[in-house]
């Protein structure tokens, strides 16, 4: 019999899980991970870099001198695209990137509903608060 595996094990591995089905999923789609978390952000209304680097930080990596990298970078190519307008105040998708997103949000949807399937609702939102939970316990605050 196989030792059970510990949390750290799982959540780990269903992480790197996550994000290799979504990158590859969402780079058919011509975005990657991180323009997607800030398209879903833009969409629910228009942002500056430090609310933006706020909202999807714990997806941002640290740089070379350790400082962690900026929303900015990922914005460039949204921009480009004529998805994500920069205004004086901060960032708003466009018309253009609204429809795009709304097509996104159905892939990213359907991903979701294969990430979850065969586990129960409340499971499934059982799950998400023990998680919540050990965060808490482990310092992290909103």
């Amino acid at each position: 019999m196989t030792a059970t595996r510990p949390i750290g094990y799982w959540l780990k591995l269903v992480d790197r899980l996550i994000d290799e089905q979504f990158a590859a999923t969402l780079e058919e789609h011509g975005v990657t991970r991180r323009q997607w978390q800030l398209l879903n952000v833009l969409s629910r209304e228009a942002s500056s870099v430090q609310q933006l680097d706020a909202a999807v930080a714990p997806f941002l990596s640290a740089g070379d001198a350790g400082e962690p990298e900026s929303s900015a970078e990922h914005l460039t190519e949204l921009i480009d695209s004529g998805w994500v307008d920069a205004m004086p105040t901060g960032y708003e998708l466009t018309d253009r990137g609204r429809s795009a997103f709304e097509r996104l949000e159905a892939v990213v949807a359907e991903q979701r509903t294969i990430v979850a399937e065969g586990v129960a609702p409340e499971l499934y939102e059982q799950t998400v608060a023990v998680l919540e939970r050990m965060a808490r316990n482990l310092g992290w605050s909103e």
